[in-house]
Formats: C-alpha cells, structure tokens, sequence
C-alpha cells in the first residue's frame, strides 16, 4: 500500500510515516499544504490520502476543501481526515458525497496505533471509519434506546453495506436482488430513522452515522 500525507507539522508527519512504515505502508509523498496535496495525488496515485484538516495559509479547512478536491478530481480516492477537534460539519462534507473509502479521526486515535493502522487499512479497502467523537456529537448522545430496532433484518443488511461505502448498485448486486428493491430498502430505512426528505442528500450520511454509532457503543 502506498499513502500520500499532507500535514503541515513535520514532526507529526515524519511520526506518520514511521509508523506507517513500521506497518509494512510506503509514504509516496509528505506535504505540508493543499495544493502539494493535490499535485502529489495526482503524481503518485495514492491508495490513501491522510489529510490534516487545518493547513496554511489560513489554517481553517484547507486540507478539507483540497481533499474534497481530491475525490472531485479522482473519484473513490480513498481519503483519511485528521482534525484536532471534533468538527462536525468537515465530517459530513466529507462523507455527504459518498462514504466509501473515507474517514475521520480524531489526531489523538494515532496513538493508538494497532487502531490506526486498522484504519489505514479499512479505508484504502473502501471502508468507512468515523470517530467515535464525531459520530456521538452527530448524534446528539439524545439516544433513548437502539434507534435501529425498527428496521427489518434485510434493512440492517442494506445499512450496513450502505456503511461499507457501497453504492445501491453495489448492495443489489451483494444482496441479489434488483437496484429498485434497495431503493426502497433505503428509503423505508430513512423513514424509520426519522431522516425527512429535507435533509437532502445528507440522509444517508446520517443513516450511516446512526449504523456507526450503535456500532461504536
């Protein structure tokens, strides 16, 4: 596996590349700012970016917005987010396009490193890996009892291939069954979680967040 890493502190990404290296993962690349980013995914062709959200010049969402780019530019580029905070809307930018192959992680998880490197892992695979941190604010920690007890035993399949990254096509052809059937899987899932047409395209962030969550607890 090879990895590309855009982190602006040297010394944390030199500690990244250690310990990716120590796990048998080649570092193609190390920048330090959005645009070497995108030059270097675009030069290497990474099967993972591990991206800092807070980069130069103005060290607010810059290594979001390049790795946002990333995934425009080269669909299903498998992409790693590191952030300080819990910041809520960077994850869901982030997954609202399609959560395959993505993740979000709290800086402070790399010290567990047997985990982290399960991540790495997950998500060049196409997985999904989202902070507990995250995912608990997203849910507001308002929970009163499993929020998925709803759901049909063919509906937990589908939420759970849905959090796997796959596409409806993906799930159907899994499951064995047609594109329309997972549709309305899909949609009797929204309905039951209480996610409104509304929400937009941000509903299946959310279902997958709620899969997560339990998951997590």
């Amino acid at each position: 596996m090879r990895v590309v890493i855009a982190e602006d502190s040297v010394l944390l990404r030199e500690g990244l590349v250690r310990l990716l290296a120590d796990a048998g993962i080649e570092t193609a690349a190390g920048v330090g700012d959005g645009p070497g980013l995108l030059a270097a995914v675009e030069e290497h062709r990474p099967d993972l970016a591990i991206v800092d959200v807070r980069m130069p010049p103005s060290f607010t969402d810059e290594g979001l917005r390049a790795a946002l780019e990333v995934r425009a530019r080269r669909p299903g580029t498998p992409i790693l987010v590191l952030s300080q905070y819990v910041e809520e809307r960077y994850a869901t930018d982030l997954i609202g396009g399609g959560a395959e192959g993505v993740g979000y992680l709290l800086k402070e998880r790399v010290s567990d490193v047997a985990d982290f490197i399960d991540a790495v892992r997950r998500i060049a695979a196409g997985g999904t890996v989202i902070d507990p941190e995250v995912i608990g604010q997203l849910l507001g920690r308002r929970r009163t009892g499993d929020p998925l007890a709803a759901l049909t035993p063919r509906e937990h399949e589908v939420l759970a291939l849905m959090a796997e990254g796959r596409s409806n096509a993906a799930i159907a052809e899994k499951l064995v069954v047609t594109e329309g059937a997972v549709e309305k899987h899909i949609s009797n899932i929204f309905m039951k979680l209480g996610l409104q047409p509304a929400q937009g395209g941000h509903r299946r962030v959310m279902a997958v967040l709620t899969y997560l969550g339990r998951n997590a607890s």
